[in-house]
């Protein structure tokens, strides 16, 4: 281990223990409780073992003791099999006598309500300085190590491959289903564990200490919830710097912000939305179903680099062939046809009339009968520049001999770093682990070839942002003290639109001219005063979506603006006081802006940070659903490079660039308005809520932007 901080010294004790003492161990492998010690002896562990029940002298050919206090020596790790009603004093017990972790198993915690969180919080006071891993955890296991701390079935499984991919989950049970999904396809695991409740270690801690773990290159994370974002943040991060690859199953996608009525913004960045964000900025590949956890996971841990959208499908069985070249097609994947020299190699391989090489799938019809002419057709397309990766498509002949299929194309690895993956045609879940047990990523889906390419090619995109990550702006940093001293002025709540556009002009970003008024012979004089068709809105602090209550009115020549107030005013007031909220006595009359495109800005505090979303702007906002969001860092704002990006990656992103003949819109004020967009929430920090912009006019090129209307809630 590289590193030595006290959590890496604990966690390093906790998952390659020398001494283990079970506590609560049973006597009956037949119950959960006989399982731990059975488990530990099975796989091998060579550590010493010492069961705890004071009701029995042996078990399992162990000296069993009565209590902690009464064995031999300070065990690394004590795991706690007894219920919650025994278990804090057994922690207690473990903690005085100096043990590194505790492992609890009992439920009957938070998962159960009010009194099980009380109990969990004695249990974390009982362990003191010793680190607790649970409750209501299936434990965990180190196969590199031999090492099984855990009572989960699956472990009955005789031969558990050791591999390069550990597994954190906060769900027990989903860790014995990796565990035993994996075996059956020869997928190799490093580490597991189950961190559940997470009393005192959670995710990003064993997260962090596995970026270490010299036997792991991927881990694979199946969440729950995150209890420390930035933790959280700081790990992937670090993973990502170390060449390590993060895959995450989230579960729970279908939560909504609980702000969404509130703003546009916080409608459109809901919860599953910004957990895309966190994962796609910290370099987390994001698995999208249950399976692409395992699949992805495989697919990364072979190490391989795929650089490009071009895949060669080489099959010998037509119709599985077009299953997979479909899949590919609708990711975005291309599958063309062999180039000239690539098609006249496989022609001399194969000396026969029977091949299809004119497109893709290439139909090699022997190659599934002949290992040495299926090793050298892959070969052929792993050097061909044509082809960024190769499927091989394994058809029922290799049902007949699957050892020899299995090592004709293991025997094609070292010659190309390419991605090499197989499709299993028929049902051969044996042809699948051999395949897997040679290193080989072998998928009985074809959508399952398309999410491992689509993670392969995630790393690589998210290593080159690596690559171009800026350093902070200190000097905007420092910059920030006026306007959080003008910010502190301003009182908790919604402010009225006039006061938001203030707070942004005070951030630098360009806003509409306007006057407040309270009569209709005040907005008239206004009106007169700009010499121009006028906007005209009620200004109210509790009232946010004006046009919902007819408080707004556009296009308005100065000559009728007392009478288009008149009118306003009457149709506010009915609609507010029969929604029994408070009659506005302020208006606004505001210069109308023509031309240019309609953008929003938005800020929204969530439980993983603030999360900036930028998007199409306008009443539509919603119903175009063209948006993209960021977390914003915990100190300073965007940088320009990262806020162009958020621009570009836009899908009406042309309208800003020209698209049929517009007008080139002021991009580069657009730039700085999201940049200093994100500096105001660092500024107010805990105090902003949200805010936003809708809509943010871009003018064009050189004529900057105008923030046309407003919404900033304070606590």
């Amino acid at each position: 281990m590289t590193s030595l901080t006290p959590t890496a010294i604990a966690l390093d004790r906790l998952l390659r223990p020398r001494s283990v003492a079970v506590i609560g161990a049973s006597a009956d492998p037949s119950k959960t409780a006989g399982r731990p010690v059975a488990y530990l002896q099975k796989h091998g562990f060579g550590g010493a073992i010492y069961p705890i029940n004071p009701r029995v002298d042996t078990l399992a050919g162990l000296t069993c003791y009565s209590s902690v206090s009464a064995l031999p020596q300070v065990p690394d790790v004590g795991l706690v099999l007894v219920g919650p009603e025994r278990a804090e004093a057994a922690v207690r017990e473990l903690a005085a006598c100096g043990t590194a972790a505790a492992i609890v198993l009992a439920g009957g915690y938070t998962e159960t309500g009010e009194a099980g969180a009380q109990r969990q919080h004695a249990l974390k006071v009982a362990a003191g300085s010793m680190r607790l891993l649970g409750p209501n955890t299936i434990g965990l296991v180190n196969l590199t190590d031999r090492i099984t701390l855990s009572a989960s079935g699956a472990l009955e499984i005789k031969d558990l491959p050791a591999g390069n991919i550990a597994v954190i989950s906060q769900s027990g049970g989903i860790l014995g289903a990796l565990l035993s999904r994996a075996a059956a396809r020869g997928i190799g695991f490093s580490k597991l564990v189950s961190t559940s409740n997470e009393v005192d270690l959670e995710v990003a801690d064993i997260l962090d200490y596995l970026v270490d773990d010299e036997a792991t290159q991927v881990i694979a994370l199946y969440i729950e919830t995150l209890r420390n974002p930035v933790k959280f943040r700081l790990a992937a991060e670090r993973a990502r710097l170390a060449g390590k690859s993060v895959v995450a199953f989230k579960v729970g996608r279908s939560e909504q912000g609980a702000a969404a009525a509130v703003s546009h913004t916080g409608a459109m960045a809901g919860a599953d939305r910004v957990y895309d964000a966190l994962f796609a900025q910290a370099g987390v590949v994001r698995a999208q179903t249950f399976a692409d956890l395992l699949d992805m996971s495989a697919a990364l841990a072979s190490g391989r680099c795929l650089l490009g959208r071009r895949v060669a499908i080489l099959t010998s069985t037509g119709g599985a062939g077009t299953l997979v070249a479909d899949s590919l097609g609708l990711a975005g994947f291309e599958t063309p046809a062999p180039d000239a020299e690539t098609a006249s190699d496989l022609r001399a391989l194969q000396q026969n009339d029977q091949a299809a090489l004119d497109r893709n799938p290439i139909d090699v019809t022997l190659a599934g009968l002949q290992p040495l002419l299926l090793r050298g057709a892959i070969s052929i397309l792993l050097a061909s520049p044509t082809y960024d990766a190769v499927v091989v498509i394994v058809g029922s002949s290799a049902l007949a001999m699957p050892d020899l299929m299995a090592d004709a194309i293991h025997a094609s690895l070292p010659g190309s770093a390419k991605p090499l993956l197989a499709y299993v045609s028929p049902h051969a879940p044996e042809v699948a682990r051999l395949l897997g047990l040679r290193g080989v990523p072998a998928f009985s889906a074809p959508e399952s070839c398309t999410a491992a390419f689509t993670a392969l090619l995630m790393q690589e995109v998210s290593s080159a942002h690596e690559a171009q990550k800026a350093s902070p702006d200190l000097a905007a940093i420092e910059s920030r003290s006026p306007l959080a001293a003008y910010a502190a002025g301003l009182s908790a709540g919604p402010l009225d639109e006039h006061e938001a556009k203030q707070l942004f002009a005070k951030a630098g970003i360009g806003v509409v001219r306007e006057t407040v008024v309270r009569t209709t012979a005040d907005a008239q004089r206004a009106a007169e005063a700009f010499g121009t068709p006028v906007v005209l809105k009620l200004l109210s602090r509790h009232i946010l979506h004006k046009s919902e209550v007819g408080g707004v009115a556009v296009n308005v020549a100065p000559a009728d603006v007392a009478a288009r107030l008149g009118l306003m005013q009457i149709t506010v007031k009915e609609a507010v006081q029969a929604a029994k909220n408070t009659v506005p006595d302020a208006w606004l009359v505001q210069e109308m802006v023509s031309g240019g495109t309609e953008m929003l800005l938005g800020l929204q505090r969530d439980p993983l940070g603030m999360v900036l979303l930028l998007g199409m702007g306008g009443v539509t906002a919603e119903l175009l659903d063209d948006s993209v969001l960021r977390l914003l860092p915990e100190v300073g704002g965007l940088q320009p490079a990262e806020a162009r990006a958020m621009v570009h990656s836009l899908k009406t992103w042309p309208l800003l660039n020209g698209y049929r003949g517009r007008p080139l819109a002021d991009v580069d004020a657009l730039v700085d308005a999201i940049v200093q967009f994100s500096q105001l929430a660092d500024a107010l920090g805990e105090r902003l809520l949200t805010a936003e912009i809708n809509p943010l006019f871009v003018l064009s090129a050189g004529q900057g932007v105008r923030a046309a209307d407003g919404v900033v809630v304070l606590t």
